[in-house]
C-alpha cells in the first residue's frame, strides 16, 4: 500500500469513528450504512473489472446468496450469526469458483451475457423457492458477537465500515501486490500475459471468487440489518446499479468504488423532494457524468490535483 492510500484509509478511518458521535440522526447513519454495503460489493467488482479486466453482471446473485444463506441458516437453524455469515461466504464463492470455470473462458460481452444469466437464475430460484417466495420473509436475527446483539443504528454503522475500512485495507494491498501487477498485466493483455508466465486462468478464477465474497458479506450483513429480506432486492437492477457506482466513481481506481456508492445511494435521496421528475433528473445526472467524466471521479480528482502540485 502506497503512502498516499494509507494516509486516506486513516482519514477515513477517523471520519468514520467520529461521524456517529457528531451526528445522532438515524436518517443519516442509515445512508452511511448502505453505502457501506453497497461499497463493498462495488469494491469487488472494482477488483474484477478495472484491475483483471473481467465484465460482472451477476453481482447481485451473489449479494442475494449472502442474504439468504446467513439468513435461514440463523433463523430456521439457529446457528450463530457469525457463522451464518461465514457458511453463506464459503457457499457463495464455492459457486463462484463453479461459474467461473467454465464462464471466465468467454471475453467481453459473452463473458457479460453469462454472470448477468447466473444473476437471474439466482433471482429466479429466491423468487420461487425462498422463504415467503415474492413476498419475502422476515425475522432475520439481527448480528450478534460474543452473547452481545447490535441494537442501535450507530452500533450497525461501525459494524459495516469496520468491514469496509478491512476490505479496502486488503484491496489496497492486493492491488499494490505482484498479484495486483498480474491482474494489470491480463488487463491489458492475456497473450503477453501468458508470455511472462501468468497462469491467467487461476488468476481470473481467484479474483471473481474475490468479487463473490464481497459481495456476499455485504449481503449477509444487509440481512441482519433490515432483518427481512424479498428477492426484488436482488434483481438484474441492482446489478446495473453497482455497475454503475464503479463506472462513475473510476473503475481503474479502487476508491472509486466508495465514492461511487455514496453518489448513487445519496443521490435518489436528493432528488425525493422532485416527486414525479426525480427519475429523470437521477438519469441526466448520470448520463452526464458518463460524458463529461469518462475515466470516473476518483481518477479526475487525482488528475487535477497532480496539476495543481506540478504548478
Amino acid at each position: 500500500m502506497s503512502k498516499g492510500n494509507a494516509i486516506v484509509l486513516f482519514i477515513l478511518g477517523i471520519f468514520i469513528i467520529f461521524l456517529p458521535q457528531i451526528i445522532t440522526d438515524n436518517y443519516i447513519l442509515t445512508i452511511g450504512i448502505f453505502i457501506g454495503i453497497n461499497a463493498l460489493v462495488a469494491m469487488g467488482l472494482t477488483i474484477l473489472m478495472g484491475y483483471a479486466g473481467q465484465i460482472s453482471l451477476g453481482q447481485a446473485g451473489f449479494y442475494g446468496l449472502g442474504a439468504y444463506v446467513s439468513a435461514i441458516l440463523s433463523l430456521k437453524f439457529g446457528l450463530p450469526v457469525p457463522l451464518s455469515v461465514f457458511i453463506a461466504i464459503f457457499i457463495a464463492s464455492l459457486i463462484a469458483v463453479i461459474l467461473a470455470i467454465p464462464s471466465l473462458r468467454l471475453k467481453g460481452h459473452y463473458l457479460a451475457v453469462a454472470t448477468l444469466g447466473f444473476g437471474e437464475i439466482i433471482h429466479i430460484i429466491l423468487n420461487e423457492w425462498g422463504p415467503g417466495g415474492p413476498s419475502g420473509f422476515g425475522d432475520i436475527p439481527p448480528f450478534s458477537i460474543f452473547g452481545y446483539t447490535l441494537s442501535s443504528t450507530g452500533e450497525y454503522f461501525y459494524l459495516i465500515w469496520i468491514f469496509v475500512i478491512l476490505a479496502m485495507t486488503f484491496s489496497l494491498n492486493l492491488i499494490h501486490s505482484l498479484t495486483g501487477k498480474a491482474l494489470r498485466a491480463i488487463h491489458d493483455s492475456e497473450l503477453a500475459s501468458v508470455s511472462l508466465g501468468i497462469n491467467i486462468t487461476k488468476l481470473k478464477i481467484k479474483v471473481f471468487v474475490l468479487s463473490s465474497i464481497y459481495a456476499s458479506l455485504a449481503g449477509a450483513l444487509y440481512a441482519h440489518y433490515v432483518t427481512f429480506l424479498s428477492p426484488s432486492g436482488f434483481s438484474l437492477f441492482y446489478s446495473i446499479l453497482i455497475l454503475m457506482m464503479v463506472v462513475i466513481g473510476g473503475i481503474t481506481n479502487i476508491w472509486g468504488a466508495i465514492a461511487g456508492a455514496i453518489i448513487i445511494t445519496i443521490l435518489p435521496e436528493i432528488l425525493r423532494g422532485f416527486k414525479e421528475i426525480d427519475i429523470l433528473i437521477y438519469g441526466l445526472i448520470l448520463t452526464l457524468c458518463i460524458l463529461f467524466m469518462r475515466k470516473g471521479i476518483v481518477p479526475l480528482f487525482i488528475e487535477i490535483w497532480e496539476k495543481v502540485i506540478k504548478k
